[in-house]
């Protein structure tokens, strides 16, 4: 039984008992209850009818409730993982990713330049040290306080991105993000780190560009690359976590994600409005 027609019989059971019982009072009962006793029974069975029957529906009505108040705490506790995966994706897993590029490197450095390797694989840990910290604060930190450092974020993803692939990105960023929330810049920025790690890990590329600019219903932003490209649909492939929880970020915003390849190259695109 829904809300609707719970609340609906909590309204009419009382003036429709009153109405039948004047109806059998005047029909029936006149030659053997007085009028005094008639107003006197009345309120007296309504009350009871009210209490046997409605009663009952305000169960219904608690136990509605209790349920719909169970599914909010699950969907809540589902949103909160949601959030902590792509904490660890964005974070802790693209940071051991790179510290494994680094170990790989320094077992096939040559000895003289084991000690120059071995500095850097310090200096990543340490790296990924402070990646662990941040993603704990993060988890802590509401949108709106991470406004301040938005282009530092991007600039700081760019730097690392050079540091440790192949490949320099060529960067054309032209979008206007005045009109843009936190919460669509962080999201726009998770897109495209982890479209770059991607290619880092997967595409074997020499040549990246990353282009953002406005446009006249909102902004689309492109990630290209030379890579080795895409044989089949990657969001159908297991283990594909990051592109899946990218696309779940795209469609949660409302915007549209596209993967293709085009003249030998890679192409993830993302329009928002």
């Amino acid at each position: 039984m829904s809300t609707k027609m719970i609340k609906r019989l909590i309204l009419w059971t009382p003036a429709v008992t009153i109405g039948i019982w004047e109806y059998v009072r005047h029909a029936f009962l006149l030659p053997y209850i007085s009028m005094d006793m008639g107003n006197i029974l009345a309120p007296i069975i309504v009350f009871i009818i009210s209490m046997t029957l409605l009663a009952k529906l305000f169960r219904i009505m608690e136990d509605t409730e209790q349920k719909l108040h169970e599914e909010k705490r699950s969907k809540a506790l589902l949103e909160e993982r949601e959030r902590l995966a792509q904490e660890l994706h964005d974070g802790i897993s693209q940071s051991l990713f790179m510290l494994a590029v680094k170990v790989d490197r320094l077992q096939r450095a040559p000895e003289e330049e084991r000690e120059q390797q071995l500095t850097r694989l310090q200096g990543a840990v340490h790296h990924v040290h402070d990646n662990v910290r941040q993603a704990i604060e993060n988890l802590h930190m509401k949108p709106e306080e991470t406004e301040a450092t938005w282009v530092e974020l991007f600039m700081q993803m760019i730097e690392d991105i050079k540091a440790e692939a192949e490949w320099e990105p060529r960067v054309e960023w032209q979008l206007d993000d005045e009109e843009m929330t936190m919460k669509e810049k962080l999201t726009l920025f998770s897109c495209v780190r982890e479209a770059l790690t991607n290619i880092s890990k997967h595409a074997h590329a020499t040549e990246v560009q990353v282009s953002a600019a406005t446009i006249d219903d909102g902004f689309e932003c492109k990630i290209v690359d030379n890579g080795v490209g895409i044989t089949e649909d990657p969001f159908q492939q297991p283990g594909k976590y990051g592109l899946k929880m990218m696309r779940d970020r795209v469609h949660n915003m409302g915007w549209t994600l596209s993967l293709y390849r085009d003249k030998n190259r890679t192409i993830v695109a993302i329009r928002g409005g």
